[in-house]
């Protein structure tokens, strides 16, 4: 990712781990982070008090942008049937992009082990916060168990960006869509 003269250190450095820790995972070093950014370590460290700091400051700094890409436009006459098959119709159109890698926050939660670590809260957040939009729109489209299809809906939305992530899977075929639509239906989603 180009960075810009005019941007600040603090964003130079956090377009540069957002791009680096998803192209190349978490274990990028400092100084190549630093490099890509065109900041100092020392720049980085007033800035920050480690990479890991600057990991979950990226990861938060994206999530409007990852959240906003997953909701409907159509929120007021979309239903939640709609809404839903949305966020599955995005993840086989992003997979298909170049240099796809899957959810980012999967990837970091599955790369870090460590509940423990800052990225890891604000991993768990954004997949809380869309299986809780799950559960939310399945509840107001009338399914069974909400939360029992959100779990489920979840299941698949990571399986298949992981798998189209790790290239092991193509999803320009329909399935996940197809897929889901067989679970809305047994759940009775409208």
């Amino acid at each position: 990712m180009a960075t810009t003269d005019k941007a600040s250190p603090r964003d130079r450095l956090l377009d540069a781990a957002a791009e680096l820790f998803y192209r190349d995972g978490v274990s990028i070093g400092v100084e190549a982070l630093c490099r890509s950014a065109g900041v100092s370590k020392r720049s980085m460290y007033q800035l920050f008090d480690s990479k890991d700091e600057v990991l979950a400051a990226s990861l938060e700094r994206r999530r409007p942008w990852y959240e906003a890409q997953l909701r409907s436009p159509d929120t007021e006459t979309a239903t939640p049937r709609e809404r839903i098959g949305y966020v599955f119709r995005r993840v086989e159109e992003n997979a298909a992009a170049p240099g796809y890698c899957g959810c980012p926050y999967l990837a970091v939660l599955v790369e870090l082990k460590d509940s423990e670590h800052p990225a890891s809260a604000v991993a768990r957040a954004a997949k809380e916060l869309l299986q809780g939009y799950f559960e939310e729109q399945a509840e107001q489209g009338g399914a069974a168990d909400p939360a029992l299809l959100a779990r489920q809906l979840m299941l698949i939305f990571d399986g298949a960006s992981a798998r189209a992530g790790a290239r092991i899977e193509h999803l320009d075929d329909g399935l996940v869509t197809r897929t889901v639509t067989t679970l809305l239906d047994a759940a009775g989603v409208k």
